[in-house]
């Protein structure tokens, strides 16, 4: 959030500006002179102490700012969103000239064009919000959060500031910024769901743009990362919505409607509309990445230079928008998602080999990316490996990789693949508890709601995807054949080149002197493999998110009626008849289970199930039937009823386990006690008491597609 330096603008056609301090002091201090300039824009800064700021700023160019032009520029723009003035809208508001800019665009756009939103309450804009979120890094901090909420209201717009709480600890300096920006979309998406908002605005601009393509092509990007920030795309919550089971989690829509404005548009914006705003001395500090990246553009800044940056990236969104459309269609038409939460892929309709490595690449990173629910990029020798696996036709061979497994679909020939979760990923296994209530209200308004916006958004994409002849950069293999290919077409001039390509190499230099430190940061946070003892407790009523993947409920009756039609759901077409008797889980395998571990399937689950259905042939240990049958003398002890309802519902089990691929079964969710013992496998209906009510059900965090996503 931009914090330190409040600005203020005076409405004269002059365009003078006065910044203030943010502390009011009852007497002026001595002060130092600091000048610098942003754009066309100088700044003299007098600093009277550390924390406060006194500044004055003039604009060099006398010039009439042209805010109709702005406005009808934003108004577009919100239409290709797929957007309209009655639907409500969230701002992530930080203070600073970018989102002062945002409210003042927003406001004008909600009250004075067509189909405005009108209300009665005339003090504060119908379906408008700005979230303000106090990072709480410094001490001024939420002073600082008031003054820049107070401003947001007197332009007519609801505000909610909310204060980051780190219970961990304050991030170090070299993850503060990310560790910030994380925690400040999360608490975007807590606000929007909690007003039944499912759009946020973010005003990011143009220079971000150029200043996020500089800092990818230093990490050695592909040209579909340097196609920077989506136009529009979904943010997922972490707590899908518990309330129906059918639902999809289409999260709130993330719209940037400003990346074509540049950071010198927005200043003027401020300017023309007399509105304050906040700049953050932060900006200049050397420590992090953007900020040098910033710096440097701004002393090489040029007409040349700028639009020769815009124009790379325009060409790589292209690209980006084709490979996004082409890996829709091959998705629509060649992967079956199963209820068990795995994928399969026709090979033989896919044929590999006339596709080329962007899309191909990109098709499977993002089937991968649903599946295992690890949403980080595949790149480098397991991409390598992850083309030559599926350019091998046909499949024959088992092969692991960015958390899933995939091997040859049984029965298929190889010409089908089977891509699973794999229970050995290098990410902590965690079971979310939530209340059932937690989203209650909101299914009902985000089905509609959004899904209708991205359907209009759409309509303004569509038709822009070109034939794959007329886009650039699809057999480009690295961040330096993107600039080769851009000289070699006239996009880049021969100066940009250079200017670039050593922009390029100067931040590389500084991101490899950091690796060191880095890497010891992650050998202190290692984090461990998921593994088949590794379970979490899960209370009567209460939901567990297994693995982002499945949702997870279980609830124990006191006493039920074990009766013919009990035990036939068990037995299901078995034809079992049993005599009515009462079951009470004080005496059965539940008693006195409070709490259930969700892990996953493991082989030890399936000889159980063997055993106790007395009716599979299998081979076993001496040691393991020994302890089975002791199992089930004792359960047999205790309820002869219970232990026949086990017993049927164990043989419907392992006639449905059959149906399922074993690397699918294995991530699987099961129910077990406190001494490991096996309850419940909800996937294939076995639970060992009729008593026991469970669900599971497959609802990733992330779509299949990763979502919506506008890159025109």
């Amino acid at each position: 959030m931009a914090r330190g330096l409040l600005v203020t603008s005076q409405s004269k056609a002059t365009s003078r500006l006065v910044l203030t301090c943010i502390s009011r002091v009852s007497s002026p201090p001595r002060f130092t002179k600091v000048h610098f300039s942003s754009n066309n824009i100088r700044f003299s800064l007098s600093i009277p102490s550390p924390n406060r700021l006194l500044c004055t700023c003039s604009d060099v160019q006398n010039e009439t700012i042209d805010m109709a032009r702005y406005r009808e520029a934003f108004a577009k723009r919100m239409a290709m969103a797929g957007l309209q003035p009655h639907h409500r809208i969230a701002l992530g508001v930080s203070g600073g000239p970018d989102s002062i800019a945002l409210c003042v665009l927003a406001a004008n756009w909600k009250t004075n064009t067509p189909n405005a939103a009108r209300g009665q309450d005339s003090n504060f804009i119908v379906g408008l919000l700005a979230i303000i979120v106090d990072h709480g890094l410094r001490a001024e901090s939420k002073e600082e959060a008031n003054i820049v909420s107070r401003r947001v209201l007197d332009m007519g717009i609801r505000c909610e500031t909310t204060c980051c709480e780190w219970s961990d600890g304050r991030p170090k300096k070299g993850h503060l910024q990310e560790a910030a920006r994380d925690r400040r979309y999360q608490i975007f998406q807590n606000v929007c769901c909690q007003h039944q908002i499912s759009v946020l605005l973010i005003a990011h601009h143009a220079d971000d743009q150029a200043e996020l393509f500089i800092l990818r092509l230093s990490r050695n990007s592909g040209v579909l990362g340097l196609a920077g920030m989506a136009f529009a795309s979904q943010l997922y919550s972490t707590d899908p919505d518990s309330t129906n089971e059918a639902s999809k989690n289409h999260g709130i829509l993330l719209v940037r409607p400003l990346l074509e404005f540049s950071k010198e548009d927005l200043y003027k914006i401020c300017q023309g509309d007399s509105q304050e705003w906040v700049e953050d001395p932060t900006n200049q500090s050397e420590l992090f990445a953007r900020n040098r990246i910033r710096i440097a553009l701004k002393k090489l800044s040029s007409y040349t230079l700028n639009s020769d940056i815009q124009a790379v990236i325009s060409a790589c969104r292209t690209t980006r928008l084709y490979v996004d459309q082409f890996c829709g269609n091959l998705i629509n038409q060649l992967v079956t998602i199963m209820a068990q939460g795995y994928a399969v892929i026709d090979t033989q309709i896919l044929n590999p080999s006339k596709i080329k490595d962007i899309c191909l690449s990109k098709f499977i990173a993002l089937v991968l990316q649903f599946v295992s629910q690890r949403h980080r990029p595949v790149r480098g020798s397991a991409l390598k490996l992850l083309l030559d696996y599926f350019r091998t036709f046909p499949c024959k061979a088992s092969f692991t990789a960015a958390g899933c497994y995939l091997c040859p679909a049984p029965g298929s020939k190889g010409t089908k693949v089977l891509v699973c979760c794999s229970v050995d990923f290098s990410l902590p296994l965690k079971v979310e508890l939530f209340r059932k209530l937690s989203l209650e209200g909101n299914k009902h308004f985000f089905l509609p709601d959004i899904a209708q916006i991205i359907a209009d958004g759409r309509t303004h994409v569509d038709h822009l995807v070109r034939d794959a002849s007329n886009v650039h950069f699809l057999d480009v293999t690295s961040s330096e054949s993107v600039l080769l290919e851009a000289r070699r077409l006239n996009i880049l001039s021969e100066s940009t080149y250079q200017t670039v390509l050593s922009l390029q190499r100067n931040e590389t230099k500084n991101f490899r002197s950091k690796t060191e430190e880095l890497s010891d940061y992650e050998l202190k946070n290692e984090v461990k493999s998921v593994g088949p003892s590794v379970s979490e407790a899960l209370k009567p009523g209460q939901i567990g998110y297994f693995m982002d993947r499945f949702l997870v409920k279980w609830e124990l009756m006191e006493k039920i009626a074990l009766d013919t039609h009990s035990l036939a759901e068990a037995a299901s077409d078995l034809n079992f008849k049993g005599e009515r008797k009462g079951c009470d889980c004080s005496s059965c395998l539940m008693c006195h289970n409070k709490e259930a571990h969700v892990r996953q399937m493991v082989n030890a689950d399936w000889l159980y199930l063997a055993e106790l259905s007395q009716g599979a042939h299998i081979e076993i240990s001496e040691k393991q039937r020994v302890f089975f049958v002791q199992k089930m003398e004792q359960l047999n002890g205790k309820t002869n009823m219970c232990a026949e309802y086990a017993r049927i519902s164990a043989q419907r089990a392992l006639m449905l386990l059959k149906t399922i691929p074993v690397a699918a079964r294995r991530s699987l969710p099961v129910l077990a006690n406190s001494q490991g013992q096996l309850l419940c496998i909800p996937s294939v209906g076995f639970k060992h008491c009729p008593c026991l009510t469970v669900f599971a059900v497959f609802k990733p965090r992330v779509p299949l597609g990763g979502g919506y996503s506008s890159f025109f």
